[in-house]
């Protein structure tokens, strides 16, 4: 599926998390499992060692680290998911 296919098929929440995640400034509060539900929506994830995942869009990887003890992303992570989107194609 195309970018535009994938979001779609995406609920209203993981609608909103997509924005979010490409708003600016980078939010760094956005709930860690919002990101997985989205990207198990477009796509596929796995999980690796320890706090690892691995998030399968469009052809492309990408491995995550889950944030713990915290379950909201830092802007760190909220940039790479981002970046990751975008090179699978993946736009609000």
């Amino acid at each position: 599926m195309e970018g535009g296919e994938l979001i779609g098929a995406l609920n209203s929440k993981q609608q909103a998390t997509l924005r979010d995640i490409f708003e600016d400034p980078v939010k760094s509060n956005i709930d860690w499992s919002d990101v997985e539900s989205l990207l198990k929506a477009l796509g596929k994830m796995t999980e690796g060692r320890g706090s690892r995942v691995r998030a399968f869009v469009n052809g492309k990887v990408a491995t995550f680290h889950r944030p713990h003890p915290e379950k909201e992303t830092d802007k760190g992570t909220v940039k790479s998911v981002r970046r990751f989107l975008r090179e699978a194609g993946v736009r609000p």
